[in-house]
């Protein structure tokens, strides 16, 4: 059968809603409109569509319009793991595996549906004997492996809630998370493999378990130990835990009649992290209905992937590069619910700092029959300016859609993607097409995505998602077209939060969202205003402009959050990085990732008198940020300078500054009546001066 759909998922999704709803529309925008006001209808029909069941009815689609607070489905039940198991045995029948997976020492390996099923089991039921209930959180410090993959699963099935960080994270910005949500378990690996050099982490292992006094029980995935004694040694060294491979490796009665429990629709699936300019970072609480049905929602119907099995998308093979530190894992993962073999890489996409090579992740899509390819908009970048002939890194003639999001896809970045596929497969018929999505963390989903049946512009995503009320305002609260502004939503989606871990009264959840305009005002469809009983709008943080043909743009953060690759980090991690060394004594740090334009992050720095910025203190302030924080988080440049701009009260001028460097005058992006060291500035516009000078 055929790689391609014959139909995309979109097309079918229409022609279900003229055959089962009676309703039919001229055009996208028409079925979008649909989709943001008759807001019951549309969520109920997806339900539906997806046939996403419960074995108790739900008594209202949606109980109250109010955001935040909306209430979906309320009755109805869900878990995650149900609607992954019911897969198992007609892809198993049809010949397909679950997840395939690579690693860069090679390691191939394929995980089938009925094994991914009993090693779920397995470490569901190990986890259950270790007194893990319904609520219990767990913790993970994890790869991307098909164990964590297990791992997930597991935990979901019998309501715990997932929670993970990436092993490249250092100890500090591991504990800024995982102190603030009181694990019961700690899931961890002895290592990682990245750009060519092992890394332990078992170092990191003991001092979060020593950090974490509610763990009580830890399960450790030998992920760098490949020989029985090394893996012995790994595990003497955790001691006490258990040895994932040995309690994965179950497979009694117990085991093979497991079912995962059926929970409340909005009952808590994981735990992420998005990071604002102050403060830890926000622990936000996805609940599992809400998420598996706009993933079902995103993944289908817009990022057009189907059910390996299904002959309309016979052998789909979907692969997204992410660490376990981004929400495109969660992602990745999500496309076991549709029944889609996924197709995991653990590693550096870009070889090792000696021997660099862009080429691996599309080896690797060759020799594993990818079909939906996705990336950060950073890679493809990347492989761009490398040079790479995609087109000398085998057939990827399967390869029928190219996923990019993270951060703007510039123009020309894109445009060099489409000719390098319109070699690889000149008889398409016509360009590959881009998929470019903006969303994020904060509810799991994306907001601006891709439509397989509409025109492409390279540099733009070629729609405002359905279900997603997505408008541009501009100061004043008003809805703009055709002009840069405000990325807001004016109705709820069940994938918003549920709540932050410890936020008390859902403050820091409305401060973080919804507070930016006053509540009731532009909540009604099409821009009118409901009460203030009906809450406020959903404020993203990022800039948008929405095209007159619908298409959109995004320019970049309109908060001062570092995004690099795709991954956020507060600002003040890394200031409390870098503000530890005894040399610096304040930090200032801008990302200007802006329209599609490559990211230049800069640090200012302030030094203690007697110290000057030479190449043994810029490696220790590298070093720090690479140990507490990550790699991805060193900044591009490092300037010392006499004094941080701030504000009367005190607070950092990041996002001035960041304006001011982007080339905006000074005039309009501070007011100096209200700083604290006015004369600070003179030296900023001139290194803005000069950013403009050579960029030409």
């Amino acid at each position: 059968m055929s790689t391609a759909p014959y139909i995309p998922q979109i097309r079918r999704y229409q022609q279900w809603l003229g055959e089962h709803r009676g309703l039919h529309f001229a055009d996208y925008d028409a079925l979008w409109r649909w989709s943001v006001t008759d807001i019951e209808a549309f969520w109920q029909s997806i339900r539906d569509y997806f046939d996403l069941r419960s074995p108790t009815p739900h008594s209202a689609v949606l109980e109250r319009n109010v955001m935040p607070g909306a209430r979906w489905f309320p009755g109805a039940q869900a878990n995650y793991v149900h609607q992954v198991f019911r897969h198992v045995d007609a892809a198993h029948a049809a010949g397909f595996p679950a997840v395939i997976s690579r690693n860069e020492k090679g390691t191939h390996r394929e995980l089938s549906w009925p094994e991914l099923r009993r090693q779920v089991a397995a470490m569901a039921l190990h986890l259950q004997a270790q007194g893990v209930h319904p609520g219990d959180r767990v913790a993970a410090y994890l790869p991307n492996t098909p164990e964590t993959m297990v791992a997930f699963l597991a935990v979901v099935a019998i309501g715990g809630v997932w929670s993970i960080c990436a092993p490249d994270m250092g100890t500090n910005a591991v504990l800024d998370r995982f102190r603030q949500i009181d694990p019961v378990v700690l899931i961890a690996c002895d290592g990682v493999t990245y750009g060519g050099r092992d890394h332990d982490r078992l170092g990191v292992v003991a001092e979060l378990r020593a950090a974490l006094p509610t763990v009580r029980h830890v399960v450790l995935h030998t992920n760098l130990a490949d020989t029985p004694a090394a893996r012995e040694a790994a595990l003497a060294r955790s001691a006490p835990c258990a040895d994932f491979e040995l309690v994965t490796a179950r497979a009694d009665p117990p085991t093979l009649a497991f079912e995962p429990l059926w929970l409340p629709f909005d009952h808590p699936l994981w735990i992420v992290y998005s990071s604002g300019t102050t403060g830890l970072p926000k622990p936000i609480v996805h609940g599992h209905g809400g998420t598996v049905l706009v993933s079902m929602a995103l993944k289908a119907l817009h990022n057009d992937i189907g059910c390996s099995y299904d002959p309309n998308s016979w052998g789909e093979r979907y692969h997204w590069y992410s660490s376990t530190g981004w929400v495109m894992w969660n992602a990745q993962v999500g496309g076991l619910l549709g029944g889609t073999t996924c197709v995991i890489y653990d590693g550096n996409p870009g070889g090792s700092k000696e021997r660099p090579d862009w080429t691996v992740l599309w080896r690797f899509a060759a020799e594993t029959g990818v079909t939906f390819f996705g990336a950060g908009a950073a890679f493809y970048a990347n492989c761009m300016k490398a040079g790479v002939d995609i087109a000398a890194c085998g057939d990827l003639r399967p390869v029928r859609a190219l996923g990019s999001t993270g951060s703007p896809l510039s123009e020309d970045v894109q445009r060099w993607g489409t000719e390098q596929f319109d070699r690889i497969h000149p008889e398409r018929g016509g360009p590959i097409w881009w998929c470019n999505i903006s969303g994020g963390t904060d509810f799991a989903g994306a907001f601006i995505g891709g439509h397989r049946d509409l025109p492409q512009t390279p540099g733009r995503m070629q729609c405002r998602l359905m279900g997603c009320a997505v408008e541009a305002w501009d100061e004043q609260g008003r809805p703009v077209m055709d002009a840069v502004g405000e990325l807001v939503c004016t109705q709820p989606i069940p994938s918003m939060p549920l709540y932050f871990v410890g936020d008390v009264g859902h403050k820091r959840l409305i401060g973080s969202y919804f507070d930016m305009y006053p509540p009731g005002h532009g909540r009604g469809p099409q821009g009118t205003d409901l009460g203030p009983e009906a809450g406020a709008v959903w404020r993203h943080g990022d800039w948008l402009r929405i095209h007159p043909d619908g298409s959109c743009v995004i320019y970049g953060r309109s908060d001062a959050t570092i995004n690099r690759h795709g991954l956020r980090m507060g600002t003040s991690e890394l200031y409390s990085a870098v503000e530890a060394l005894p040399e610096v004594l304040d930090s200032m740090v801008v990302d200007l990732e802006y329209l599609g334009r490559e990211s230049w992050m800069p640090l200012f720095v302030v030094l203690r008198d007697g110290h000057a910025l030479d190449d043994a203190l810029t490696g220790r302030i590298q070093a720090a940020i690479r140990t507490a924080l990550s790699p991805r988080f060193v900044p591009d440049a490092i300037y010392q300078v006499s004094e941080i701009p701030r504000t009367l009260s005190g607070k950092k001028q990041e996002l001035p500054i960041k304006k001011l460097l982007l080339g905006q005058p000074l005039e309009k992006v501070i007011n100096r009546e209200a700083m604290a060291n006015p004369a600070c500035l003179d030296w900023y516009v001139q290194l803005a001066a000069q950013r403009t000078a050579a960029a030409g």
